[in-house]
């Protein structure tokens, strides 16, 4: 592209140099012709008027009189009847550029001039005109060397952009070269690659909740098939294997909400539910896990609430909360349920050593854990939360207290 840049631009500089070269040799030609006839007629003229007006006075006419009337290296005759011809200088050979006068008193003047002074101007005119034209030529190659370059440069990184996006690199460059039509394709690029970039961290994001999220169902999951494989009694394996089916069935849910989140987090599926059953339910799961650490799970507060949420999001979050009390807290793990205004709320602590003070609300952030943890659980929770309207906050860091905040359903409006 650089090298067609180049040449198209010689191309336009060298047609025009050679029009309007051309057109003004042709003018300067036939300028300095027109100007060396003109001196010559002029000169002519001259000594026409200077010998009518000596035989005028009865004067005589001579060489010497006449000599300095007319430039150095020209020649002139004055033929004048019955006279003796009078010449000045010495006649040029070859082609001459010559003038002839006749005047009052019968006398002929002719000067001539020879054609190679002005050949030789014609010469050194074409000269200054050929050495404006060579560095007009190396003007328009400088110029566009300096153009080829500020276009192809451009291309060439936005190439090399494409290329960083196609191989994985999804981070916008935010160059731009002062050409419209190449910033908007700068524009396109760094936009594809910013959402290029928030659909990888979505996957990322995704596989690291999923992997966190999926953990606690399915470490459940087991323990209930373990029961199933321990037992003889067909009543225990029934039970066992339909509690199991619930838990597959909130597996399921889990990553309906994680994919759910992953598109749009904004996007929920929130209805009015029970929150005893959802906060029961989370006891007996979590029970067996409690007993086996010797640490006991109790529930307090109001009961009969009616919220709006999803409850697999809302039990996904509870299992969240009484996992880290059990991993990181000490002695009972307590659930409170109470109303605040128009909200349920649902509250997890237990008797351990609680948040931090140097963590404080930025136990909520990816990555912050102050046990050494992957730092996940709160902050899929809280956005498990938010997807349907609620929020989860750190009411109180030691003894750690939890809240889960949902939208009531107000007892008048309670289906029968």
């Amino acid at each position: 592209m650089r090298r067609r840049l180049i040449n198209s631009t010689l191309a336009v500089v060298l047609v025009v140099i050679a029009v309007f070269g051309v057109s003004l040799v042709i003018v300067e030609t036939r300028t300095i012709e027109n100007s060396a006839q003109e001196s010559v007629s002029s000169d002519a003229v001259r000594l026409v008027s200077i010998v009518d007006s000596r035989l005028l006075g009865g004067e005589g006419v001579t060489h010497k009189v006449l000599r300095e009337q007319i430039e150095p290296g020209r020649y002139a005759l004055i033929t004048i009847p019955n006279h003796p011809d009078v010449e000045i200088g010495k006649r040029p050979e070859g082609s001459v550029i010559s003038s002839e006068e006749h005047g009052e008193q019968g006398e002929t003047v002719r000067v001539e001039a020879s054609r190679t002074t002005v050949s030789r101007e014609i010469g050194r005119t074409m000269l200054i005109i050929l050495a404006v034209a060579l560095l007009a030529v190396l003007a328009a190659v400088f110029l566009a060397v300096r153009q080829a370059h500020r276009l192809s440069a451009p291309l060439t990184d936005l190439a090399e952009t494409a290329e960083r996006l196609g191989s994985g690199d999804p981070r916008p460059r935010h160059r731009r070269y002062g050409v419209p039509e190449l910033d908007r394709v700068a524009d396109v690029l760094d936009a594809s690659a910013e959402r290029i970039a928030r659909m990888l961290t979505a996957e990322r994001r995704l596989a690291a909740d999923a992997s966190h999220q999926l953990r606690t169902p399915l470490t459940a999951l087991s323990m209930r098939l373990e029961e199933i494989t321990l037992t003889d009694d067909p009543e225990t394996v029934k039970e066992e294997a339909s509690i199991a089916l619930g838990q597959v069935e909130r597996l399921t849910d889990v990553v309906q909400r994680l994919l759910t989140n992953s598109r749009d987090p904004r996007s929920g599926s929130a209805v009015a539910f029970d929150l005893d059953e959802v906060v029961k339910q989370q006891i007996e799961e979590w029970r067996p896990a409690s007993r086996s650490e010797g640490r006991a799970i109790v529930r307090s507060g109001k009961k009969g609430l009616r919220a709006v949420g999803t409850p697999g999001a809302v039990a996904q979050v509870l299992a969240t909360l009484i996992e880290n009390s059990l991993m990181h807290g000490d002695g009972t793990v307590a659930l409170r349920t109470r109303v605040t205004g128009n909200q349920a709320v649902v509250e997890v602590t237990d008797e351990g050593p609680g948040v931090p003070p140097d963590l404080g609300a930025r136990v909520f952030e990816r990555t912050v854990s102050g046990r050494n943890s992957t730092g996940l659980g709160l902050a899929v929770a809280r956005d498990l939360a938010e997807a349907d309207g609620g929020r989860l906050e750190l009411l109180q860091p030691h003894p750690p207290v939890f809240a889960l905040f949902l939208s009531r359903v107000a007892d008048d409006i309670r289906p029968a």
